[in-house]
């Protein structure tokens, strides 16, 4: 977890380096003494010596930690670009100790208390945006089952897990690594794999993955790949990516900082002497209007405006279950025209369900309840894997004991009341009915999986099944058309299934039996075509796709690869969240360009007054460090849930 404790990213106010920003306690508890010391000083008769003193000691208390980022950090990073690269802090500092000379203490003291207050509210978006990202991994599985070599199990951490542990899983966990079964069989849901939702079954020497889901069985497995390579590894090296990989705005105006600040230095000493010979100031309002300038000009609020908004979204996407690896990705989101969907498993549940049920009963000389009752019983005692879609579906009503065999080219096969009962694909039958035959047929261009039910031989029922759409998914093709997004599914599915599906969910595009390594090439076709592309998925196949993407998004229940290589995650493989990301990007877009409008017009509109002489360095102080509070505080609205 030392990741997460100790990590270099950039500073808040000034983002034209990188240093440590975890500055500790000190800094804070000599804030708050400057701001108590400062506070005091007003009690004091005004302009004496003791007042004076108060308020010095103050800006040096406050500020302590501003002026050393000012000074030191310019030196060192000069130094290692062997060039004159300064920072805002310099500034304010710069700003600060002239302000003092001047005889102005109360005002060189507020403007560090500002300052620094504005530099502590950054700190807090970036802690809140890494505190939700870190508290995502709560989310993941992070146990196993570890057989000991006295045979007894024991509950481990993932991360402790070496190669070559033994694992004990039992029904329906969540498998921790990649590993090989040593004994026992089962079903696995490998969708988040190989983008099948018909469980897989395995046996001793087949290989499983971690993240997978296994069935009703239980085995015991060795582990075959080291704990740094599970999900929880992953997601846990995104906590600094996330913080470290900013939005091409902030970025640009990281490196704009330096110049911006190198220009001020250079403009202030001119403007001081030339305020004499232009405007008839005296030497001593000249350097004073200086001060105001150097104080009116710095870009506190242009620094302050991209980055504690970016990490404010980042933080309410965390908070929420969606993990972006930077601010770049969050940014980019608002800007993409076409999205492409894996169908299992993303669009839908990625499990088969029964959809619907036909049965002869007049033929059979059976209750269709009856007939119910038989397959329950028969599905009850089998491995097959689409006998949780049909024991989800049916409720018996008699609880039969039946001895049922799963017999090689029949299927399942079992005897009750001296009749022999069949549960198997249409392929093993011979001649069925003309109804039977009709509705495998309409089933069949559904893109459904039909399995009969026969009666010494003789098919008296079907029931057909298919991978449902995601409940949400609906709702979310519907929002993204609203923004006139399109939208395309990708399945490794016969295009019937495809076009099943797409016409449930209203999908613009389906493109259907899709090979993994063409996926790719379909993402590039829609660049091509749309422009901006984002690709949600969550297996191996998927993962060339989301590299291809503008902005790759992985299902948080899918596989190690897929989220190493993504984006972005949506951590509970709730499409929901991929709309809410969406607003949450265009609402940063917005709050972002808000930020730099008003503070460029803060800086032009006291430059204008202090060269009008309507500004004094009182209002100049309270005017530019009010407006960087404001910035950053705007900024912060992102922590708030978005409505529209």
């Amino acid at each position: 977890m030392e990741t997460m404790k100790a990590h270099d990213h950039n500073c808040s106010n000034e983002k034209g380096h990188e240093h440590d920003h975890d500055h500790g306690q000190s800094p804070v508890i000599l804030f708050f003494i400057g701001l108590a010391i400062f506070s005091i000083a007003f009690f004091i008769n005004k302009g004496s010596l003791v007042q004076n003193i108060l308020f010095v000691s103050a800006m040096l208390l406050s500020g302590y930690h501003i002026m050393v980022e000012g000074i030191v950090d310019t030196m060192t990073e000069s130094k290692k670009q062997r060039k004159f690269v300064p920072n805002v802090h310099i500034l304010m500092t710069l700003a600060a100790f002239g302000a003092t000379i001047i005889g102005n203490y109360e005002e060189a003291a507020l403007l560090i208390i500002i300052f620094a207050a504005a530099h502590f509210l950054e700190e807090y978006a970036e802690d809140r945006s890494k505190r939700e990202i870190t508290n995502l991994l709560k989310l993941n599985p992070t146990e196993a089952r570890l057989i000991q070599t006295d045979g007894t199990v024991k509950i481990v951490d993932v991360a402790t897990l070496k190669v070559g542990d033994q694992l004990q899983v039992l029904n329906g966990d969540q498998i921790a690594t990649d590993g090989i079964i040593l004994s026992g069989q089962t079903s696995i849901d490998e969708s988040s794999i190989n983008g099948e939702s018909i469980p897989r079954e395995k046996t001793v020497g087949d290989e499983v993955f971690g993240s997978t889901i296994n069935g009703s069985g239980t085995f015991t497995m060795e582990v075959t790949k080291d704990s740094s390579d599970t999900v929880f590894a992953k997601i846990l090296q995104l906590v600094n990516q996330s913080q470290s990989n900013l939005s091409k705005t902030a970025t640009k105006i990281q490196k704009l900082e330096p110049y911006y600040v190198t220009i001020v230095l250079i403009v202030v000493p001119i403007f001081i002497v030339a305020g004499p010979a232009l405007f008839n100031w005296t030497w001593d309002e000249s350097f004073y209007r200086g001060m105001v300038f150097l104080i009116s000009a710095s870009p506190c609020a242009l620094a302050a405006s991209a980055v504690p908004a970016t990490l404010s979204g980042i933080s309410n996407l965390a908070k929420r279950g969606v993990l972006f690896k930077g601010g770049s990705y969050l940014a980019n989101l608002a800007t993409i025209k076409s999205v492409a969907f894996d169908k299992t498993g993303t669009l839908t549940k990625g499990k088969p369900s029964v959809t619907d049920v036909y049965f002869l009963t007049e033929l059979a000389q059976l209750s269709e309840q009856t007939c119910i009752d038989i397959i329950v019983a028969m599905e009850k005692t089998a491995n097959h894997p689409l006998a949780n879609a049909i024991l989800s579906r049916f409720n018996a009503i008699a609880d039969l004991t039946l001895t049922v065999e799963n017999e090689i080219g029949k299927g399942l096969v079992a005897e009750y009341l001296d009749d022999t009962y069949q549960i198997g694909k249409p392929e093993i039958f011979g001649q069925v009915s003309i109804q039977i035959n009709a509705y495998n047929e309409q089933y069949a261009k559904e893109g459904k999986t039909v399995v009969y039910f026969a009666k010494n031989n003789e098919v008296i029922g079907l029931i057909a099944m298919m991978d449902v759409p995601n409940e949400n998914a609906k709702n979310v093709i519907s929002y993204l058309k609203t923004q006139g997004i399109h939208t395309t599914m990708i399945t490794g599915d016969a295009e019937l299934t495809g076009q099943a599906v797409g016409r449930q969910i209203g999908i613009d595009e389906v493109v259907g039996n899709v090979l993994p390594e063409n996926k790719a090439a379909i993402i590039k076709d829609q660049q091509v075509r749309f422009g901006n592309v984002a690709m949600l998925g969550d297996g191996v196949n998927d993962a060339p796709a989301l590299v291809t993407a503008d902005i790759g998004v992985a299902m948080g229940e899918g596989t190690d690869i897929a989220i190493d290589v993504a984006d972005a995650v949506l951590m509970q493989n709730d499409l929901t969240k991929f709309s809410y990301a969406h607003k949450i990007s265009k609402r940063l877009d917005r709050v972002v360009w808000q930020n730099i409008l008003f503070s460029m017009l803060i800086v032009v509109l006291l430059i204008t007054l202090n060269i009008l002489g309507k500004m004094d360095i009182t209002i100049g102080v309270i005017a530019h460090e009010g407006s960087t509070l404001l910035v950053i505080l705007n900024g912060l609205r992102l922590l708030i849930s978005s409505k529209d």
